[in-house]
C-alpha cells in the first residue's frame, strides 16, 4: 500500500548561496561509516578541495575540504544520522584557494569506463538523497541496461533536487547523455512527480536531441523515492539483492550533478542544495551551501523562530537534533513548531502493517522488543524506516523510532 502525503512545496523557489561559514565541521563519516584516515593536523593549512579524510576498508573514497584555512581542532557534532560523529574544524580564510587550477573539459562524454569510475572516486561522489553509498560502485556492476534518474523526492517538504534540476536542466542532461555514453548503457529515464509536471516541461524544453533519455511521471504517492518501489513503477522490475541484477541504476538528481562537476571541472563533493523548510521558518528557501557548515548559521539566516524542533532530513525519516552540521547525503533540514501532540496506547489497529511497503508488522516488532528470540521472527532488519508507520498511527506512537530500535537489538547493536 502506497500514502498520499502533502508536498509542502516552498512559495519561494529562488536559491539562496550561504557561502561565509567563519568555521566548517566536515563530518569523518561516509554512508553510516566512522572508520576514516584523517589525513589533516592540527594547525596545517589546507586547500578547497583538499583530501582532509579518506575512508577505511572496501570503499576507500575520500572527504575533501570545502574551504581554505587552517585545521582548528577535531570536534564531535551531530551529522544526518543523529548521532555524535568526529569533525574536522577548519578555521575558512574566505581566499577560496584551490591547489590545483581545475581544468574544464569541453566535452565530459570522452572519458574511458576506467577514467570515469576513478574521477568518481577521487572526486568523494556518493549517492546525495540518503544513505550516502559510493556511485563509483554502481558503476562497476556488468550489464547496466537502463539508469533511473531519480526527481521524485518523495518525503514532504524536500524541494533540493527539484531546485537543482531547474536551475541546472541543461548540465543534468548532458551528464546522463554522457554516462550513457561511457558506461555503454542503452536509456536513462528521469522520473518525476505527476505533481511536479512543471519540471517536465523544464526538461522537455531541452530534452529533444537526447534521444536516449526519456521522461516519466509516477503518482504523488509514498515512498515512491524508494529505490526499489521506483524501479517496479518505472520498468515492472522487482529485484531481490540489488538493482544491478536487473541490470539496472539509480541515481538522484543531486548526484548526477555532482557526477557532471567532476567530469567537467574535476571537482570534488565540497558543496550541495538543501531545503530548509517547516512553519518554525519565516524565510524557507533552498540553500546551496558548504559542507560542515554549521546548521544553526543558516536557520539563522532564515529567521528561525522560538522554541522550534530541529530535524535533519525529511518529517518521515527525518532525526530531531539539537545541533546539527551540513554533510553530503543532507537533503533537508526542518524547523517544526512543538505541538505536544498527546501519544495514545496502542490499539492493534493495524494500519501500521497495512502501509510498510516491505510487508513487516511494525506492532509485533514493538511488542516483542524484551524478547529477542521472538523478535527475530519478524525480520526488523528489513525495516527501510520509511516513517509511514508512525505517520498512520492513530495514537500517535513513535513507532518507527521503536522498530529503529528493534533492529539495533537483532543486528546486536545494543
Amino acid at each position: 500500500m502506497k500514502v498520499k502525503i502533502d508536498k509542502h512545496k516552498l512559495n519561494n523557489e529562488k536559491l539562496i548561496v550561504y557561502n561565509k561559514p567563519e568555521k566548517v565541521y566536515i563530518p569523518l563519516i561516509s554512508g553510516n561509516d566512522t572508520n576514516i584516515t584523517i589525513l589533516a593536523k592540527k594547525g596545517e593549512y589546507v586547500y578547497k578541495g583538499s583530501i582532509i579524510g579518506k575512508r577505511k576498508g572496501d570503499f576507500r573514497i575520500p572527504i575533501h575540504s570545502s574551504v581554505s584555512g587552517t585545521v582548528l581542532d577535531f570536534e564531535e557534532k551531530t551529522c544526518y544520522t543523529g548521532e555524535k560523529v568526529k569533525c574536522i574544524v577548519i578555521e575558512n580564510d574566505f581566499k577560496e584557494k584551490i591547489e590545483q587550477k581545475l581544468s574544464i573539459k569541453k566535452t565530459i562524454n570522452k572519458y574511458s569506463k576506467e577514467e570515469f569510475l576513478e574521477l568518481l572516486k577521487e572526486n568523494g561522489i556518493i549517492g546525495m538523497g540518503g544513505a550516502g553509498f559510493p556511485t563509483y560502485v554502481k558503476y562497476e556492476a556488468k550489464n547496466i541496461n537502463t539508469l533511473i534518474v531519480n526527481a521524485v523526492e518523495c518525503e514532504p517538504y524536500i524541494m533540493a533536487d527539484y531546485a537543482l534540476a531547474k536551475i541546472k536542466c541543461e548540465e543534468i542532461l548532458e551528464a546522463i547523455d554522457a554516462i550513457l555514453e561511457i558506461n555503454n548503457i542503452k536509456e536513462a529515464i528521469i522520473a518525476i512527480k505527476k505533481e511536479n509536471s512543471e519540471l517536465k516541461q523544464v526538461f522537455d524544453n531541452f530534452i529533444g536531441t537526447y534521444l536516449k533519455i526519456k521522461i516519466k511521471l509516477v503518482p504523488n504517492v509514498y515512498p515512491m523515492g524508494w529505490e526499489k518501489v521506483l524501479i517496479k513503477e518505472v520498468t515492472g522490475k522487482d529485484y531481490q539483492n540489488y538493482p544491478s541484477d536487473e541490470g539496472i541504476i539509480v541515481n538522484n538528481i543531486s548526484t548526477i550533478y555532482a557526477i557532471y562537476e567532476a567530469l567537467k571541472y574535476n571537482k570534488p563533493l565540497i558543496e550541495r542544495i538543501v531545503t530548509f523548510q517547516g512553519e518554525g521558518l519565516e524565510r524557507p528557501s533552498n540553500v546551496l551551501v558548504k559542507i560542515g557548515t554549521p546548521v544553526e548559521e543558516i536557520l539563522n539566516e532564515l529567521k528561525i523562530k522560538p522554541n522550534s524542533i530541529i530535524v535533519a532530513g525529511g518529517p518521515m525519516m527525518g532525526k530531531k537534533v539539537d545541533e546539527l552540521v551540513i554533510s553530503p547525503n543532507l537533503n533537508c533540514v526542518l524547523a517544526l513548531n512543538d505541538n505536544n501532540n498527546i501519544v495514545s496506547p496502542c490499539v492493534l489497529c493495524g494500519k501500521c502493517v497495512s502501509v510498510c511497503p516491505v510487508k513487516l508488522s511494525p506492532v509485533l516488532i514493538m511488542k516483542s522488543k524484551k524478547e529477542p528470540k521472538k523478535l527475530k521472527k519478524f525480520h526488523p532488519e528489513k525495516c527501510i524506516g520509511c516513517g509511514l508507520c508512525s505517520y498512520i498511527c492513530p495514537a500517535k506512537l513513535f513507532v518507527r523510532e521503536r522498530v529503529s530500535e528493534a533492529k539495533n537489538i537483532v543486528r546486536g547493536d545494543k
